[in-house]
This record gives structure tokens, C-alpha cells and sequence, in this order.
């Protein structure tokens, strides 16, 4: 009983001030002893203004004594220094405190180039420094209440979870701090911004752009001029000029207009009109919203060669050579939608992240153009020539049944239509050797027994038609 009591009587004796409310801070000062009378501080003494609570640790005990605080002095001053230190460690800081912190963030700042560098005291009043600045960005931003989806000038916006994950806003170009900001996401066009910055979104999504025109500006950078613009940024109509006041103008080498330095990052994008023109794939300075427009476009097969620069076949062999493979997957495609084992093996699917390639043979998106540059297109679509050629010529025995003999010379091997030495008839799809048919000056011998059948029945109907 007797250690059970001394127990107690240590525990009332050291109790933590800081889990008593300000009434009983009050109380405590009076019934304490006055404390010795400390000499003033000097005016501008950083170590005085440290006795504000910014040089100690993050968990440690606020340091109060007779300094004033923002020009109230004495005892005043000290408890109103406790009691914003008080109030602080505990996280009650309302939003009418903003201005108080304010303040307390200048006198940081004041303090910090007061004080000896690579000092521990200044070291110190950084970290407080950061941690007020956090608070009252907390305090500015919006709370957790916000609605998930938000939809702005056709913009899909969703709420981001993540807190970790460092990213720029495209509206006021700063740093989103996932830990203490709430951020939105545009599920289309990937949109990314602050809450606070989504009435403020000026540029439209470009995935409703991509869905509603896909086609590209095949101009090689179309300037008209910054007096066509009023010498205002294309997107968000900002004063600028080429000299940067009162902002930096910067030409988007895709659409050719001028953007300010917000919506424009110098982001670097290949760009189709000089990649189909000049076959030149050096990324190019482009805007944001051009650069997005890109990204999203740059798998489309919107460009159809042969219209847009027909000549541009005689000077890259590498089209020529890729043209000849699709031609060839093109006539493969036949055999697999009717077999069997190629279905179950679904060996279609290996071009499934370019689908237009088994459907024609003329239009091309940029990404195929770019790969066609770097050698990684022919390279891979060998590959997947090379896999379906065997399947039907050795693997299978059906599609093996579908082949032709040359019917001009009656000899050789089974040909099929995508063999590099043989040509196909236009009208009926006959397959026969290259040299036969090209030698042979008289008409294609299963059009002429087609068109013999023909006849045939078209005489035996008109004979029974007769009376």
C-alpha cells in the first residue's frame, strides 16, 4: 500500500502539462513560484526568437519565457505563446488561424537568416518552418469530403488515392503533395490537377477530340504569328511575348501556335506531319495539350500512305518490305478463320496490339512508323510471318488440303498464295508459278472452265424454258 501511494503522489507530481486543458495551465502558473527575472533579449537576437518553440524537436516540450510574441510582451505574451503552442501540438489549428500562421512562418523565416548556417539551432528552424508551411497548406486545401468524380469541360475527373506518388498539376504547374492534397485524375486524357485548381481547368479534353476527329494536322509547323493570336497564349489567353515579358512565349512545333510557359513544358513528341513528309522522327518541342493529343493518336492507323506521300515507298525499303508482309498476312487470314486448330491456338492474336494489320494493307498509325524506323516493326512481323506459314504449310494437315497445283505446268510442290515465287489470279484467286503465268499468254485455265460452266447451265435453262 505504502509504494502504491508514493506511486501516485510521483505520477500527480510529473504529469504531462500537455494533457492539461489551457484553464489548468493557468491555474498551475499562479499556484507555481515566479521565476527569476531574465535579462531582455536583444532586438533581432536569433537565440530570443528561438524561445518561440522553434528550435526544439518535433516532440519535445514548447519553450516559454518573457519574450512577446508578434509585439505583445511579458507575462501576456507568454501565454499566448502557450497557448498557439498548445494548440498546435494538438492539431486544433482552425481555419481563422491562417493568418497567425502566417505570421509565425515570416518569423521563421526571419529567424532562420538571423541564425549561423549549417548551425543545429538553424537546422531546427527549418524543420519547424516545413512543418508550419505543411499546416497551413493543409488547412488551405480542400478536406476528404469532395466528391469522387468530378466532370469539367468534358473531363472525367476521378479522386486519386494515392499519397505517395510525386506529380505536377497542369493548371498551376506546381508540385502535387499527395500526402497532405486532395488530386484529381482525368480518366481520359490523363489530365492531372489540384482541387482547388479544377474551376479553373480552361483546356477540353482531347480524348472527347480523339473520339469525335481522329486525324492529324499533316502541316510541318503551320506559324501564322503571334499578331494572329493577339499575342496571347493559345489555350489560356495569358499575355506573351518572344521577349518573356510578362511571359515567355513558346511555339508548339505541332500545331504551330504560341503557349505561355504554363502550358507549355517543353515536352518533347515525334511529330506525323514531318515523320510522313521528311521521314525526320527527332522529338520536337510541342505543348501540353498537343503532346497529349499525340499519346493518345499515336496507335491509331489514321494515315493512309499511298494518299498522303505515295512517293515516299521508293526511298524507305523498309514500307516496301513491310507492305509485302501484310499483303501476305492478308491472304493467310482466309486459312486461319476457317481452321480449326488455328482458332483454339487463336493465332490471330498475335496481332492484337496492331488489329489493323489483318484487316488492310494501307493505312499505318505512328507507332508503326516509328517502329519501322528503329527496325523493330520488321523484325517482329518476320517473326509472326515465319509462324503462321509454317502452321498452315507443316503443322496442319486442313489448311494444307487448301493449296493449289500450278495448273499451267502441272509440276512442282504445293503452292499457296503468299509464296514469294508465285502469283494470283485477280479474278479467281488461282495460284500458279510466277514464270508459268507470265509466260503464258493465254487466259487463266480455271476462269476459262469457270466461264465454260457458266454457259453450260445457262444453256441447259433456256432449252428447258422452251415449250
Amino acid at each position: 500500500m505504502a509504494s502504491d501511494e508514493r506511486l501516485a503522489r510521483f505520477r500527480q507530481a510529473h504529469l504531462n502539462p500537455f494533457n492539461k486543458s489551457p484553464e489548468q495551465l493557468e491555474r498551475a502558473d499562479e499556484e507555481s513560484p515566479a521565476p527569476a527575472q531574465q535579462p531582455d533579449p536583444t532586438p533581432g537576437d536569433p537565440e530570443g526568437a528561438l524561445d518561440l518553440g522553434l528550435a526544439e524537436d518535433h516532440f519535445s516540450r514548447p519553450v516559454v519565457s518573457g519574450v512577446g510574441v508578434m509585439g505583445i510582451g511579458g507575462d501576456e505574451g507568454a501565454q499566448l505563446t502557450l497557448l498557439l503552442l498548445w494548440r498546435w501540438w494538438q492539431g486544433l489549428i482552425l481555419a481563422s488561424d491562417v493568418p497567425q500562421l502566417r505570421r509565425a512562418i515570416e518569423e521563421c523565416k526571419r529567424v532562420i537568416l538571423a541564425l549561423p548556417e549549417h548551425s543545429e539551432r538553424q537546422k531546427d528552424a527549418v524543420v519547424r518552418l516545413i512543418h508550419l508551411r505543411l499546416k497551413l497548406q493543409e488547412l488551405k486545401d480542400p478536406g476528404e469530403d469532395e466528391p469522387n468524380i468530378r466532370v469539367v469541360l468534358e473531363h472525367r475527373f476521378y479522386k486519386e488515392k494515392s499519397k505517395s506518388v510525386k506529380q505536377m498539376c497542369d493548371k498551376c504547374s506546381t508540385i502535387i503533395w499527395g500526402l497532405i492534397q486532395t488530386w484529381y485524375t482525368c480518366t481520359g486524357c490523363y489530365y492531372r490537377c489540384h482541387s482547388k485548381c479544377l474551376p479553373l481547368v480552361s483546356r477540353p479534353c482531347v480524348r472527347a477530340q480523339v473520339s469525335h476527329q481522329a486525324e492529324y494536322q499533316l502541316s510541318i509547323c503551320p506559324e501564322s504569328g503571334l499578331d494572329s493570336q493577339d499575342y496571347r497564349c493559345a489555350e489560356c489567353r495569358a499575355p506573351i511575348s518572344l521577349r518573356g515579358v510578362p511571359s515567355e512565349a513558346r511555339q508548339c512545333d505541332y500545331t504551330g501556335l504560341y503557349y505561355c510557359s504554363s502550358c507549355h513544358w517543353n515536352d518533347l513528341a515525334v511529330v506525323p506531319a514531318r515523320a510522313i513528309h521528311n521521314w525526320d522522327f527527332e522529338p520536337r518541342k510541342v505543348s501540353r495539350c498537343s503532346m497529349r493529343y499525340l499519346a493518345l493518336m499515336v496507335s491509331r492507323p489514321v494515315l493512309k500512305l499511298r494518299e498522303i506521300n505515295p512517293l515516299l515507298f521508293n526511298y524507305v525499303e523498309e514500307l516496301v518490305e513491310i507492305r509485302k508482309l501484310r499483303q501476305d498476312i492478308l491472304l493467310m487470314k482466309p486459312y486461319f478463320i476457317t481452321c480449326k486448330e488455328a482458332m483454339e491456338a487463336r493465332l490471330l492474336l498475335q496481332l492484337q496490339d496492331r488489329q489493323h494489320f489483318v484487316e488492310n494493307d494501307e493505312m499505318y498509325s505512328l507507332q508503326d512508323l516509328i517502329d519501322i524506323e528503329a527496325g523493330r516493326l520488321g523484325c517482329s512481323l518476320t517473326e509472326i510471318h515465319t509462324l503462321f506459314a509454317k502452321h498452315i504449310k507443316l503443322d496442319c494437315e486442313r489448311c494444307q488440303a487448301k493449296g493449289f497445283v500450278c495448273e499451267l505446268c502441272r509440276e512442282g510442290d504445293v503452292l499457296f498464295p503468299f509464296d514469294s515465287h508465285t502469283s494470283v489470279c485477280a479474278d479467281c484467286s488461282a495460284v500458279f508459278h510466277r514464270d508459268c503465268y507470265y509466260d503464258n499468254s493465254t487466259t487463266c485455265p480455271r476462269c476459262a472452265r469457270l466461264s465454260l460452266r457458266k454457259q453450260s447451265l445457262f444453256q441447259d435453262s433456256s432449252t428447258e424454258a422452251e415449250p
